[in-house]
């Protein structure tokens, strides 16, 4: 018994010493630490090189159910993800806006890729650039990406407004095509329901931007203004930027095409675009690299 107490006090001396180096050597330090951190972060990296085979681009019904403002919206990123040769399985769900993480306008198209989930033409030309290193604006001089980040959010928030607009407010459109379509895979009354929350949400929208209350012509002024403008960027040049796509090719694209292309009873919007013959041009030129049977 003596023996253990004379002994106990270095015992525990000992123990004390050993606690104080482990916790004062930095974790870094630590081989074991090292080696797991190092192995995880080289397999991140990894997995983002490449770009997946299960990508998966979610968008509603678009014979029957989708809107003119998401049609766009979906059909931009799709032009998108085809210039830069990312290959994408496109799904048509009903649910596809419930699907959606958020965003500020229309919340489609949803991609997901691997454990992520993007929605909205913005957000996901951003996601690919910083996790695939993927973006068609590489080339440009740091002047030339500015205007054309300035073009982006000019042209999506005045085109998407402006449809948002001949969607729902107009009462022609509003209640023969946008309702029916809108409400069409919903069963009574949750089909009344779903336009109501729909139609709220735009107004909202469009009240926060100032042109709840505006009148059509003032819209269509300013959609022919911004038409003038790119009109005059593009000129006889095949994109606005050359001989190579960008961003802003697609985003154009995506809205110009669906107003050429979807029928409504009132086609204001299209008959204000369709005075620019390089725009028409501009449209059918993208179509037939990107979207004809051979560039399927």
């Amino acid at each position: 018994l003596r023996i253990v107490v004379y002994f106990v006090p270095f015992l525990f001396g000992a123990f004390y010493r050993v606690l104080v180096q482990a916790f004062q050597q930095p974790f870094s330090h630590n081989p074991m630490a090292s080696t797991i951190e190092n192995f995880y972060q080289k397999t991140a990296t990894a997995a983002m090189k490449d770009w997946p085979r299960d990508a998966v681009l979610y968008q509603p019904y678009e014979e029957e159910q989708i809107l003119l403002a998401e049609n766009a919206s979906c059909l931009a990123v799709r032009t998108y993800l085809k210039m830069l040769n990312l290959p994408v399985a496109l799904e048509q769900r009903a649910n596809a806006e419930f699907m959606s993480p958020g965003g500020k306008r229309t919340k489609l198209p949803v991609l997901r890729v691997e454990n992520f989930i993007y929605a909205e033409f913005d957000h996901i030309v951003t996601f690919l650039e910083k996790n695939f290193n993927k973006s068609l604006s590489a080339p440009l001089t740091p002047e030339e990406k500015d205007q054309m980040r300035s073009t982006n959010c000019l042209v999506e928030h005045l085109f998407t407004t402006a449809e948002q607009y001949v969607s729902w407010i107009d009462p022609e459109v509003r209640n023969t095509v946008t309702k029916k379509r809108n409400g069409c895979v919903f069963p009574f009354p949750l089909n009344h329901v779903q336009n109501w929350r729909k139609e709220s949400a735009v107004r909202r929208q469009l009240r926060m931007a100032d042109y709840l209350h505006e009148g059509i012509d003032t819209i269509m002024g300013e959609v022919d203004h911004l038409c003038q403008d790119l009109s005059s960027r593009l000129g006889d040049k095949r994109y606005f930027f050359g001989d190579s796509p960008t961003e802003l090719d697609a985003l154009v694209f995506g809205h110009l095409y669906s107003i050429f292309t979807m029928k409504l009873p009132n086609n204001v919007l299209a008959l204000t675009i369709h005075k620019y013959s390089n725009l028409n041009q501009f449209c059918k030129n993208i179509d037939e690299t990107y979207f004809s049977v051979k560039g399927k």
